[in-house]
């Protein structure tokens, strides 16, 4: 087995355990209530208020931890189980996703750069794999082939690599905001760091397994 497979599937197994520590953390505070009893979606609106944001609609969708912020129409998507809930993971998450939003008011340049490759990243994703699959075949006489495959999986890895400042600039901006705004404090304020923590670990570890995917496939072109 080469070096390479051994790191995907450590990564593989890394992921795993951060993606079952993040359900674990935001099943405990999703329990845990917030003082004043803001629901996710009121978290959002008011956060929006303070900082002057008054273009963006904060709504609700389907699913668990499918919480996002659509630059395109301006919407805060909360899932039903942060729009509603008045929880710790609830405010958590809205204001992360808020502060997408603040990002995007401010024309935060990581928040712009990732947006501008979303076009990019959704054809190269659908066909990246097709592309090195056709490679493999004609390695040996069109090598360009697959070379191609592996420029597309580089984007991904691009898009994942950009996405680390944003995601990680927008829970700082919840953080600073919960805190100064008197919205969670102490233990609850500790408790939404840790849950903010753990979803970026997410994000982290796509970073790694998209770099570690790409050097496979780079691997394989040099031995071929």
């Amino acid at each position: 087995m080469s070096i390479e497979w051994i790191l995907l599937i450590v990564i593989g197994i890394v992921g795993l355990i951060v993606q079952g520590k993040l359900q674990s953390v935001f099943s405990k505070y999703s329990k845990v209530p917030m003082a004043g009893g803001l629901t996710g979606r009121e978290v959002a609106e008011k956060m929006l208020r303070e900082n002057g944001v008054y273009n963006v609609q904060v709504i609700s969708t389907r699913g668990h931890l499918t919480d996002h912020y659509n630059p395109a129409n301006k919407t805060i998507n909360l899932s039903e189980s942060v729009y509603n809930s008045t929880s710790v993971a609830a405010a958590a998450v809205a204001a992360h996703e808020t502060g997408h939003a603040l990002q995007d008011a401010c024309e935060y340049a990581p928040l712009r750069l990732r947006s501008a490759l979303v076009p990019v990243i959704s054809f190269s994703s659908q066909w990246a794999f097709i592309v090195i699959l056709f490679g493999l075949f004609l390695i040996n006489t069109m090598p360009a082939v697959f070379w191609l495959g592996i420029a597309m999986i580089a984007m991904s890895a691009v898009f994942s690599l950009v996405t680390l400042p944003v995601e990680f600039n927008a829970s700082a901006r919840a953080m600073q905001w919960l805190g100064s705004s008197g919205t969670l404090s102490g233990q609850a304020l500790t408790q939404a760091g840790t849950a903010l923590k753990w979803a970026a670990s997410t994000y982290v570890v796509a970073a790694i397994s998209a770099i570690a995917t790409l050097l496979y496939y780079i691997g394989i072109a040099r031995r071929e």
